[in-house]
C-alpha cells in the first residue's frame, strides 16, 4: 500500500474575512476532490483569515501512481489561482 500526501499554504491577499476564506477554501477543496477522488481539507490556521493551510492524501496499490496524483493536484492548485498565492508546498509518498 502507498500513500501520496501534500501540504499548500495559500495566501489570500484580497480576503477580508473568515466568511470569504471559508468559500475560497470551500469551493477550491470542493474542485479537487471532485477531479481527483482525493481526501482534502483544511488542516491549519482556521482562525487567521488570509492563509489557508490544505492537505490532501491518496492511497494507491503503485508508488507511482500515488505520487503522480499528488503532483498532479498540486499542478492543479498552482494553475487555477485566482483568490491566492501558492506559498508553499509539501509532497511525500510513502509505503507500507
Amino acid at each position: 500500500m502507498h500513500i501520496g500526501v501534500g501540504r499548500v499554504v495559500l495566501r489570500l491577499p484580497e480576503n477580508q474575512s473568515l466568511k470569504g476564506k471559508r468559500r475560497v477554501v470551500k469551493s477550491l477543496c470542493g474542485r479537487i476532490r471532485s477531479r481527483f477522488n482525493v481526501s482534502v481539507a483544511e488542516i491549519e490556521g482556521n482562525d487567521i483569515w488570509q492563509v489557508a493551510t490544505i492537505g490532501f492524501s491518496c492511497t494507491s496499490n503503485s508508488a507511482r501512481h500515488a505520487g503522480e496524483t499528488v503532483q498532479t493536484v498540486l499542478a492543479f492548485i498552482r494553475a487555477n489561482r485566482g483568490e491566492y498565492e501558492v506559498e508553499e508546498e509539501e509532497s511525500e509518498t510513502l509505503g507500507f
